[in-house]
């Protein structure tokens, strides 16, 4: 299986997921479009999985590859092609779709719980995870669903944290894959810095990255199943 991956920034790789990916034999294609490489054509690879960035959907004018990214994913989901997308990956999904992809009211940043949906207990991919589960957030962005999609996961603060559309399109705000080693390369981002630092103030990182250690175990299992059930799709 051949999977193109979409990088945005060098300290959000797939983590837990490309293990998953590589230990099922897969191909992977890495892209760094914030990097300048180039686009290949989707219609060469088997699967997407698109991670997170500190970028806005709608930032084309500080990066104008971001056209032909969301092209390409509308033309590859709606085409059939599995989608896994992660953070900056579900909103690409969302806006490729046609759905509006805008700023919350306030970033939402640490180990924090999200609630599935009733179709969430149903799915194919999602059945098998509580009702209820510990999540690493770090997002100051939203977005509405897409026409047809269907919401698996939601937060007090960001009703949509998951979605569904077609059979084999998947996205979801939160970070399952990561260790607490990426989370100190993230915090020297100045747009992730700046939001730890709005929403759980100066000097907050150390604590921020004692709670990822302590949830992370679990964070990664569920990461895994959620990967491995929807490369059985």
């Amino acid at each position: 299986m051949d999977v193109l991956v979409l990088q945005h920034i060098a300290c959000e790789p797939p983590g837990e997921y490309e293990d998953v990916l590589r230990e099922r034999g897969a191909t992977l294609h890495r892209v760094e479009l914030d990097e300048g490489e180039p686009l290949p054509d989707w219609r060469e690879f088997d699967a997407i999985v698109a991670m997170g960035g500190p970028m806005s959907v709608g930032d084309e004018d500080d990066h104008p590859w971001l056209v032909d990214e969301k092209r390409a994913i509308g033309e590859a989901v709606r085409a059939g092609v599995p989608y896994w997308g992660v953070c900056l990956g579900v909103q690409l999904l969302a806006a490729s779709l046609g759905a509006r992809v805008f700023a919350g009211p306030k970033p939402e940043v640490g180990v924090l719980p999200v609630t599935l949906t009733d179709a969430a207990l149903a799915d194919p991919v999602f059945a098998s995870l509580p009702a209820e589960l510990v999540t690493f957030q770090w997002h100051g962005d939203t977005f509405e669903l897409p026409d047809g999609a269907v919401l698996l996961a939601s937060s007090p603060a960001y009703p949509a944290q998951a979605f569904r559309f077609g059979k084999r399109a998947y996205g979801i705000q939160f970070h399952l894959e990561l260790t607490s080693d990426l989370a100190d390369e993230w915090a020297a981002v100045p747009a992730y810095g700046e939001a730890l630092d709005r929403v759980l103030g100066p000097g907050s990182l150390p604590r921020l990255v004692a709670e990822l250690d302590a949830a992370s175990g679990s964070m990664r299992s569920h990461a895994r199943g959620l990967l491995e059930r929807w490369l059985d799709l």
